[in-house]
């Protein structure tokens, strides 16, 4: 088959264990992501399967109304509104998915959070530039760690909060304070309570068109002036622009951000990458070899799957 690997900015899946499973095949990587259509449609003409690295490339019906020849989209992890998965089906085209185990995320989340409330970068920085201590950090022990959100990786954030001596309060929709309540975590008394609360504030929701800008400039005006707020799952999730003025505000006092409403983030043009009160990293949480490895490995069974006849993981 001729198979596309779009958007893999390291140009680390050609090196990884197992890229050998797609021998025999034909493949391109390509580095960048361009998003202008007539660009993916010369990139992506030739495929009969396209590999697509979680949401960083949006295949909408336009694009694939001038893929005739695509058979098969195999996604790692699994799809969301960057895909037009009805689009998809209309036109024969096969979706398969996978996932990995969220611990890359969730480890992330606590760099963020202990790399914000111990002023590590700035202190690295002042060592070298031949100075010492300048910031009196704060541990975690003892604080109450709001997770808004309990899935996968909520609940890992719960539980290794927990082992630091955190206090984890929970909110998010009925579904989510029954099952936190369920494994034993404290939920939140309503949503205002939950904002107050936070000493620091773990988004792990899931993007959805209900949960789109789920956090509003209200919420955040409620967070403790010393309060942290860290984001490793979707930009969506916060209203547009609200993080940025709520920092310049004092409400909450520090932000850590891993994820930007259009990526990849290209000459720091982005305003939270202007704020001397957020710690930003380019999408970094599940970019890691272990994970790479289970989602990788599983679009590349699922392309060869496929091409026998047997397909799997397909998404219903």
């Amino acid at each position: 088959m001729n198979i596309v690997i779009a958007d893999d900015y390291q140009d680390c899946v050609r090196h990884l264990d197992c890229f050998p499973k797609l021998k025999g095949h034909q493949v391109t990587v390509y580095n960048d992501t361009v998003n202008d259509l007539d660009q993916l449609v010369r990139r992506f003409a030739a495929a009969d399967a396209l590999v697509l690295i979680r949401e960083r490339t949006r295949i909408s019906a336009a694009l694939l109304d001038r893929l005739p020849n695509l058979k098969l989209i195999s996604q790692t992890g699994k799809i969301s509104a960057h895909l037009d998965f009805a689009a998809c089906q209309a036109r024969g085209i096969t979706v398969c998915e996978g996932g990995g185990t969220g611990s890359a995320t969730a480890e992330l989340t606590f760099l963020l959070m202990l790399a914000s409330m111990r002023h590590f970068t700035s202190e690295v920085q002042r060592l070298k530039d031949g100075l010492w201590q300048g910031h009196l950090g704060r541990q975690l022990s003892g604080k109450t760690l709001g997770v808004l959100g309990f899935g996968r990786i909520g609940e890992q954030v719960c539980r290794v909060g927990q082992a630091f001596g955190a206090r984890p309060l929970v909110w998010g929709s009925d579904n989510t304070q029954t099952k936190a309540a369920a494994h034993g975590f404290a939920v939140a008394a309503d949503r205002a309570a939950f904002f107050e609360q936070c000493d620091i504030l773990s988004i792990q929701l899931k993007l959805s068109a209900q949960t789109q800008g789920y956090v509003g400039a209200a919420d955040l005006a409620r967070m403790k002036p010393d309060a942290l707020l860290v984001n490793t799952s979707r930009a969506g999730l916060i209203a547009p622009g609200a993080l940025a003025q709520a920092l310049k505000a004092g409400r909450p006092g520090f932000a850590a951000v891993d994820v930007y409403e259009e990526e990849p983030v290209l000459g720091a043009q982005h305003p939270l990458l202007a704020l001397p009160n957020c710690l930003c990293t380019p999408h970094l949480g599940y970019v890691e070899k272990d994970n790479y490895e289970v989602f990788f490995g599983t679009a590349f069974d699922n392309i060869n799957a496929f091409a026998a006849g047997r397909p799997q993981n397909v998404a219903r």
